[in-house]
């Protein structure tokens, strides 16, 4: 990765700042990671107009070509977007795209580069504990990536795939993930509740139990979470009888599969 010494030389534009964006520059700025940073965002917050005016960014201002251009509207507004990036961009700038569904070759064809990462982040990136997956067009440099997997880093982890078509995989895991989580902490208190706890008793130790799962998971990293559930499953004991339920053929297992084979799907449709 390149090294942030390296990148307080290199220029950046943001085009829309709206929750992706925001926690993204809020990353750059946080870590101090860069030199030059413009942003167009036609509807600005508060909170970014703040930001702007802390760290010196140039909020709608004037344009030139940047060594790099973030493309981070929605993806509906791929042209109005990439018509906003088109002054930034020089023949070896690269265009990192956090636009969902849109490939790579959808993008270049609109910007006068052909060095363009598709990224995939999530919504845990609002307080830097997001993951990220990415994908390099194949005319993006060795330091072009290097320098993508910088940007993109300030918010969490990321994960490269040589094959753009599994950015559709990561959307279905990581991207759509968080939701998978919510929800089964919504179900878990629903049980709760159902079984005789006061529901908003159910709903709080549901949310402590995936919080404190989670970090459990993230403090131990050599340790898979297979191993982990062993850790805490008794033979013969309560864990195991609800396992014992979670582990049927139609269980969690399958409906997971399903869940994921279905976001797949709909992310090659949205692709498509």
């Amino acid at each position: 990765m390149t090294d942030a010494g390296g990148l307080r030389g290199k220029s950046v534009a943001l085009i829309g700042a709206g929750n992706m964006g925001l926690a993204l520059l809020e990353g750059w700025a946080a870590q101090d990671l860069l030199g030059a940073v413009s942003i167009v965002e036609p509807q600005p917050s508060q909170r970014l107009q703040d930001l702007c005016a802390a760290q010196g960014y140039a909020l709608n201002g004037a344009a030139a070509p940047c060594d790099a251009v973030v493309l981070a509207v929605k993806p509906q507004a791929l042209e109005a977007g990439a018509a906003a990036a088109a002054p930034f961009v020089a023949r070896d700038t690269v265009v990192v795209s956090i636009l969902a569904g849109k490939r790579t070759a959808e993008v270049a064809a609109r910007l006068p580069t052909q060095a363009v990462v598709r990224a995939m982040p999530n919504t845990p990136a609002a307080i830097g504990r997001g993951v990220t997956g990415a994908f390099a067009s194949a005319a993006t440099s060795a330091p072009q990536r290097a320098f993508s997997d910088a940007l993109l880093s300030a918010v969490g982890g990321v994960e490269w795939v040589d094959d753009e078509a599994l950015i559709d995989v990561v959307t279905a895991v990581s991207g759509s993930g968080p939701a998978y989580v919510f929800y089964f902490a919504e179900c878990l208190a629903a049980a709760g509740a159902e079984a005789g706890l006061p529901a908003a008793l159910a709903a709080r130790l549901a949310r402590a139990t995936v919080e404190g799962a989670g970090e459990l998971m993230r403090r131990q990293p050599e340790t898979g979470p297979d191993e982990l559930r062993r850790r805490v499953t008794s033979p013969g004991g309560t864990t195991a009888a609800a396992l014992e339920v979670l582990e049927a053929p139609d269980g969690l297992a399958a409906l997971m599969r399903r869940a994921v084979a279905a976001a797949k799907r709909r992310a090659g449709e949205l692709s498509g």
